[in-house]
């Protein structure tokens, strides 16, 4: 009668079926999708426009001086916007750099009162000498003096007060916005009406 023959090495064939088992397994592991991230599917980004190329204060913006960027949902600052059209003949009220997005507080009009000082208004201020307005920039501090009709010294009507926006070129030459008291915007807005205005620059 015939007998099947008894593997000469058992505990070898077990070894060799076992590792193939194993690797069969890691194999799978490996291809298996990676699970989806706790909470759903990952967010999506946001549209920003930001700055072609950098740009000086007094800009009034035009569509190619603008770029969108997307920018992971943390990223993406307060007060910007997604359409370009919608900041197009906007007037910069500071100096931008390259790639750097464009919010409200970044372009003169009301976004600019997010940047005042606690008790103080923004106040008007246009200068009679273009060329001082042109090197003035936002966040430096100036002192402004008013000159009469006649020969008398000028007298200084705010100091220290901080620019806000500061455009150069344009329809907006000369003009300064600047962070005072109220007391001193009403002095400001006296002393426009019947003296010249300039600046004077403190020392820090």
């Amino acid at each position: 009668m015939f007998r099947p023959r008894r593997p000469r090495f058992p505990l070898l064939t077990a070894r060799r079926l076992g590792a193939a088992l194993l690797a069969a397994l890691a194999l799978g592991l490996a291809l298996r999708p990676a699970p989806a991230p706790a909470g759903g599917a990952e967010p999506r980004g946001a549209d920003v426009v930001v700055a072609a190329t950098d740009l000086a204060a007094g800009t009034a913006l035009g569509r190619d001086h603008l770029a969108v960027v997307r920018l992971p949902p943390r990223a993406v600052p307060d007060g910007v916007v997604a359409v370009p059209e919608e900041l197009v003949h906007r007037v910069l009220a500071g100096h931008v750099r390259r790639g750097e997005p464009l919010t409200d507080a970044r372009l003169v009009g009301a976004g600019l009162t997010a940047l005042l000082p606690a008790g103080q208004v923004a106040a008007p201020v246009r200068l009679a000498d273009l060329a001082v307005a042109a090197l003035l920039r936002a966040g430096d501090r100036v002192d402004v003096l008013a000159a009469g009709p006649g020969a008398g010294p000028a007298e200084r009507v705010a100091a220290g007060a901080l620019v806000l926006a500061a455009p150069a070129g344009g329809d907006g030459a000369g003009l300064l916005v600047l962070a005072v008291d109220g007391d001193t915007a009403a002095r400001l807005a006296a002393a426009a009406a019947t003296a010249t205005l300039t600046v004077s620059l403190p020392p820090p």
